[in-house]
């Protein structure tokens, strides 16, 4: 429970100072290119619950048709998509995902109890259906905006597995103090680009 009251309160304080910026990046990628501001991002959460999350769209309207022309380009192992220049991404889109900033939406799936601040990435519903099933351990908590692999410089880690084994040593140390270590350590890999896409 104190885990949720945290994640509550400071997803509510972040939605509202950072309201400003908010608008202004929805305005960025409203006029820079055609489409909705927001990608709506089809997920899973705790327990394999699907749910829909959001996040400002950094690619072309038609990115997901697209992806399966790209998908011998896949610089990730197992059964999700990684791409470092991936084609479909707007110019505005680039600098978003350089900074983390089309994360910010993904505060109010926080907010409303999808996901937590701290925890696994939710994996896409198609990429889940894939898992063996000692890597769907990975959603036996609330996924999070950010975890281990986010701070361990995600462009470095190329193996699925090796993600997922990050995630079990997160749910297995958990605590209060582990995720606002993980925070706080996520600052510095945001400002710095070390955890883009």
């Amino acid at each position: 429970m104190s885990k949720r009251w945290f994640d509550l309160g400071l997803s509510a304080v972040l939605l509202v100072l950072l309201s400003p910026l908010l608008l202004l990046l929805a305005l960025a990628v409203k006029l820079t290119s055609t489409g909705p501001v927001f990608y709506r991002w089809q997920v899973v959460g705790l327990g394999g619950r699907p749910f829909t999350g959001y996040k400002f769209r950094t690619m072309v309207v038609n990115a997901d048709a697209l992806k399966a022309q790209l998908l011998a380009a896949n610089e990730m192992s197992g059964p999700v998509f990684k791409m470092k220049h991936d084609p479909r991404i707007t110019p505005a889109g680039r600098i978003l995902r350089k900074l983390s900033l089309d994360e910010l939406p993904q505060l109010w799936s926080v907010l409303i109890g999808d996901m937590s601040l701290v925890g696994p990435r939710p994996p896409l519903r198609s990429e889940y259906v894939q898992f063996q099933d000692w890597q769907r351990a990975k959603l036996s908590v609330k996924p999070g905006l950010t975890c281990l692999w986010q701070i361990s410089g995600r462009n470095r880690v190329s193996d699925f597995d090796e993600w997922v084994k990050l995630d079990l040593a997160y749910i297995a140390r958990r605590s209060f103090w582990l995720d606002l270590w993980i925070l706080l350590r996520t600052v510095p890999a945001v400002l710095l680009g070390h955890g883009a896409s």
